[in-house]
């Protein structure tokens, strides 16, 4: 579970300003009369842990948390243990269990949250942000975003069929359009994703053997370049180098894709 960090930034609070898409831009005097001190602690999750177990009857949570650095947070559904939502550094997570604004609507079934990799997150109290949602309509309109884009990445879920290549397609535009709409993607005019080859299986309700080939085929026409053989990368890296022409696999048929050996 969380553990708070023994060697947190010397000012967290310019951090959020200057790489989370919730406080990116405010002014930083302003920021600071609701954001307190305790409200800075930077925490640790370590990787493979449950965070959370969210839309548990009448359960609810007490903050929000931002993901600062390092790692990335996963939710699972369950039973069939499929990737529902991916969240990156720059991101938040833990709205949709909060007993307030969009939240209250928010119904699903139990969903487990958990650290992936080792993430650094700030958890922002329930009534430190209630106080930042009723005095900020910059705030407002980039908290709505963040259930916007929840749904649209559950919509390209949904366009993930059985066949393979635009599966995985599906999933890595869902991934472009979240990222770009949080200001975190494209840098230097490409989109790299931090996406293990599991991930990307359970998301896709594929084997992993399957994602591999598509993810061969896909380096081969030059679409991304998977960085597997990377040892600075972990070898979880993925570059999107033609979103549109990868936009073409999410859309085509089985006969359009010419890359893919099986009809």
């Amino acid at each position: 579970m969380a553990k708070a960090s023994k060697k947190p930034e010397t000012n967290p609070l310019k951090g959020l300003i200057e790489t989370t898409y919730l406080f990116k831009g405010l002014d930083e005097s302003w920021l600071s009369n609701y954001l307190t001190p305790e409200d800075l602690k930077l925490e640790t999750l370590f990787s493979n842990r449950p965070v959370y177990t969210a839309f548990m009857p009448d359960e609810h949570l007490d903050g929000l948390y931002v993901v600062l650095d390092k790692g990335l947070i996963i939710s699972r559904s369950t039973p069939l243990d499929r990737i529902i939502a991916i969240t990156y550094p720059g991101g938040c997570f833990g709205m949709h269990n909060l007993p307030f604004s969009y939240g209250l609507a928010t119904r699903s079934f139990p969903t487990l949250v958990e650290a992936y990799k080792t993430s650094q997150v700030l958890k922002i109290s329930l009534a430190t942000l209630q106080r930042l949602y009723q005095d900020s309509q910059v705030i407002q309109e980039r908290y709505r975003l963040f259930f916007e884009l929840r749904t649209k990445f559950h919509y390209h879920l949904l366009n993930c069929s059985t066949y393979p290549p635009q599966a995985i397609a599906a999933l890595l535009r869902g991934l472009i359009y979240q990222e770009r709409e949080l200001g975190n993607q494209p840098k230097g005019g490409v989109y790299e994703f931090d996406l293990p080859v599991d991930l990307m299986a359970r998301a896709c309700q594929l084997n992993q053997r399957t994602v591999e080939q598509v993810l061969k085929g896909m380096q081969q026409v030059k679409l991304i370049d998977h960085l597997s053989k990377d040892k600075e990368s972990s070898g979880d890296r993925i570059q999107v180098l033609e979103p549109e022409g990868l936009k073409a696999v999410y859309s085509a048929t089985r006969d359009r894709v010419h890359w893919w050996p099986l009809k």
